[in-house]
């Protein structure tokens, strides 16, 4: 009787159930990995970075140039404005109060600025202070024969101003004026000046310049002008010649040297 042999199981078997037991393999690959183009990355996410940087400083550079632009703009608009043309300056400051500018009295009850003139007694008597200058290139003397006067609201006043030619040739000026502080210049209203008009004097000419204003009543109710209770009066003269047009304008600073 033949003893039946049981055979073993092969090695094949068990190693595959050996294997069907480990761990998977790890699916990354360190050989596919370029270190050429790690180190390019750096670079790459840097310049990412300043671009941002470099735009707004072009975009701060550019906002830059049209202020200057903008700024230098102005100069030549303000000095166009001051050695243009007389009438118009004179029209837009009278009209508006511009740059504090006084405005010229408006006509009330059918042309009558009387009606406007009516001294509000029981206000605060205004402080109305005095300054006179002239432009470099035009050799006068030009100076207010008062400090001060005090006026009430709707009550008129008169100042007088003296100018002397001290050359030897005769000399046609114009003056400007403004009023300080600025937002008052609405009210500041004129009846009669000097300003804006030929005045031409004489070598070594001396004369009385008359100003006569008042303060509009309608200051007393401008909450804006309670703590105000000092204003000055400022006229500056300027050389002043007649173009080939026939057109009164003042004299540039370079072309009167």
């Amino acid at each position: 009787m033949k003893a039946s042999v049981r055979s073993l199981p092969s090695a094949a078997p068990r190693a595959s159930l050996f294997t069907a037991w480990r761990p998977p393999p790890q699916t990354r690959s360190f050989s596919k990995i370029n270190p050429f183009r790690q180190q390019q990355s750096a670079p790459r996410r840097q310049q990412a970075f300043v671009s941002p940087m470099q735009s707004m400083r072009a975009e701060s550079s550019k906002k830059n140039q049209t202020t200057l632009i903008y700024g230098i703009s102005v100069c030549i608009a303000t000095l166009a404005l001051a050695y243009g043309s007389v009438p118009l300056y004179k029209m837009i400051c009278q009209q508006t109060g511009w740059s504090g500018q006084p405005v010229k009295a408006h006509d009330y009850a059918g042309g009558d600025p009387a009606a406007r003139l009516r001294p509000v007694d029981n206000h605060r008597r205004l402080k109305i202070t005095f300054n006179g200058s002239v432009s470099d290139v035009l050799p006068w003397k030009f100076t207010p024969q008062q400090k001060e006067v005090r006026v009430l609201p709707g009550e008129t006043a008169l100042a007088f101003y003296t100018a002397t030619n001290k050359s030897q040739a005769d000399i046609i000026g114009v003056a400007t004026y403004s009023v300080t502080p600025a937002q008052v210049a609405p009210y500041f209203s004129k009846i009669q000046c000097f300003c804006f008009e030929e005045q031409k004097l004489n070598a070594n000419e001396t004369v009385d310049m008359p100003v006569f204003f008042f303060i509009d009543p309608e200051f007393v109710k401008d909450p804006a002008m309670r703590g105000i209770d000092t204003i000055t009066l400022s006229y500056t003269f300027f050389k002043a010649r007649y173009d080939k047009n026939g057109v009164l304008t003042t004299v540039p600073l370079a072309a009167g040297m």
